[in-house]
């Protein structure tokens, strides 16, 4: 695939195409005893990557979840594409170096479409001394070095710089006035959705013909395979494998043993967006008493802003979907009031969300998890099972490219180099292309060059362009669409991770029938191509 040929629209790229029947078929030929060199276990950004990387080095490749794709921690993001500069801060030079590197190559190589540049301001209020002020611009200018160090283009991510008061305001006209001295302005990539993403690497890995399945859970992980059962019938089957990469983040000390993890929980509000009124950049909010911690206010362009996150150890069970405690919301709309000049209370949060990073545990029982590096680790089990964990959502393809490496060499199999830095993910497609599309802008934002095909969806039948909720911009195309390619197999799918729509309880209810729909509609396409129906 090369991103200036990738059709302007009409279908999807062949082979990349997700559906219940083709999950079906696929874990059939699996059962049946076919072996595969790759096995990899969790569909999140890395398990994802992990099979695109290996389907691209001549690799076949089975990769399987218990629940859908991006179903963990990969969904559960501030959704930006950071540059490091975080870890700079805290000396992890090579964290810091790896991240920008990876954040160049998704905005201007393999995710033009679905990674853009994002402002952010960083506003000077009483509580930033001066001298907090000089040591954060003096970051933003060492961010900026990390960008030429990455050799990531000027024109991609616009230089840092301060501004007036009036600038400031003007960016985010919501920020308190008293006292305001200016503010810093600073770029980072931003995703249009991060469970997005993960559904254009696992369909980009189908199109190189990787068996993709979600709904599969692995009961136990062998050297050679793993117990695997459907859940969507109940039934067992052995999955034959050379090699096996166990992705399945903060679940991975569950299926392979000695691997201690302390997960730490990121909490996200969800507001409507008239609450802090118009919003043309992000904000950087200090966290009183942190010398390099912010909450992040991040406007998302269909009606919402988040607010988050906090950092938080987790101990005991890990929940397949993390609860959000009110001591989080409170601190979250604590340090919001610090720097704004509206009120923001309890009840004007609509919706939130956590997600747990799966951090390797390097530190005593006392750290804490915010001082934990970022780093990704890929331990290798006496029986050879590949387990990747750390990281972040950034470096997910750097991730995915050390475990194949290491899944490859253990067993010696015969494979290329990595290509993952250079293949175009599904709807990639060069900027001037992009913005030659006559489709609406959102719908680029999302699909690339496969808009077209959505939005046509639309102009067939009215009745599935208009919104699914009433003000939110998600249509009953773009779910029609999920369910034909992006393999959405019921409502949740639809709902909580091909759209956005779910992370707000009332407009998910409101969007039921609408995505019941959709999947009916499916079917019935479905069903009129296959053999037996003819």
């Amino acid at each position: 695939m090369n991103p200036t040929s990738t059709p302007p629209g009409g279908t999807a790229l062949p082979g990349s195409s997700l559906d219940a029947r083709r999950r079906r078929r696929e874990l059939d030929r699996l059962a049946d005893g076919e072996t595969v060199d790759v096995l990899v276990v969790g569909l999140g950004a890395t398990g994802a990557g992990a099979a695109l990387d290996a389907a691209t080095r001549g690799l076949s490749v089975a990769a399987v979840d218990a629940h859908d794709l991006a179903f963990g921690t990969s969904r559960w993001s501030s959704k930006l594409i950071h540059g490091g500069l975080r870890y700079l801060a805290t000396g992890q030079l090579d964290v810091a170096h790896e991240s920008a590197v990876e954040r160049g190559i998704l905005m201007e190589r393999t995710a033009p479409h679905l990674v853009r540049a994002q402002p952010f301001v960083l506003p000077l209020t009483p509580l930033v001394s001066r001298g907090q002020a000089a040591l954060a611009r003096a970051g933003f200018t060492a961010g900026d070095l990390l960008r030429v160090g990455a050799r990531t283009s000027r024109r991609t991510l616009p230089r840092p710089r301060t501004l007036s008061a009036v600038e400031t305001r003007h960016l985010a006209p919501a920020l308190r006035p008293v006292g305001l001295r200016g503010g810093l302005l600073s770029w980072d990539g931003k995703l249009s959705d991060d469970a997005r993403l993960v559904t254009a690497i696992a369909r980009t890995a189908a199109a190189h013909g990787a068996r993709v399945l979600t709904r599969a859970r692995a009961l136990e992980l062998y050297g050679d395979g793993a117990l695997v059962r459907d859940e969507t019938i109940g039934q067992e089957l052995r999955v034959r494998a050379r090699t096996v990469v166990n992705a399945t983040g903060v679940w991975a000390g569950g299926l392979v043993d000695d691997v201690r993890l302390r997960p730490s929980r990121g909490t996200h509000l969800v507001l409507r967006s008239e609450t802090l009124g118009r919003l043309s950049a992000g904000l950087h909010i200090p966290i009183p008493g942190e010398a390099n911690r912010f909450v992040l206010v991040l406007p998302q362009g269909d009606g919402r802003v988040y607010v988050g996150l906090t950092d938080e150890p987790v101990d005991g069970e890990v929940p397949d979907v993390p609860e959000v405690p009110e001591t989080d919301i409170g601190f979250l709309l604590d340090v919001l009031g610090s720097a704004l000049d509206v009120t923001v209370g309890r009840s004007d949060v609509v919706g939130a969300f956590a997600g747990l990073r799966p951090l390797l545990d390097s530190r005593g029982p006392d750290g804490r998890t915010a001082d934990i590096s970022r780093k990704h680790a890929v331990l290798t089990s006496p029986d050879g099972v590949v387990t990747v964990v750390g990281g972040k959502l950034t470096t997910y393809r750097r991730m995915a490219q050390d475990a194949v490496d290491a899944a490859v060499a253990v067993r010696g199999l015969s494979a290329g180099p990595c290509r993952t830095a250079s293949v175009p993910l599904v709807g990639a497609a060069r900027p001037a292309v992009l913005a030659g599309l006559d489709v609406p802008p959102r719908l680029v934002q999302r699909y690339g060059s496969e808009a077209p095909a959505v939005h046509a969806l639309g102009t067939e039948d009215p009745a599935l362009a208009v919104p699914v909720v009433p003000g939110h911009p998600v249509t009953g195309a773009e779910l029609v669409w999920a369910a034909r390619h992006e393999g959405a197999l019921d409502t949740s799918d639809l709902l909580d991770r091909r759209t956005r729509v779910g992370v707000v309880p009332e407009d998910r209810a409101l969007a039921e029938e609408a995505a019941r729909d959709a999947l009916a509609r499916a079917e019935a396409v479905s069903s009129r191509t296959r053999p037996e129906a003819r």
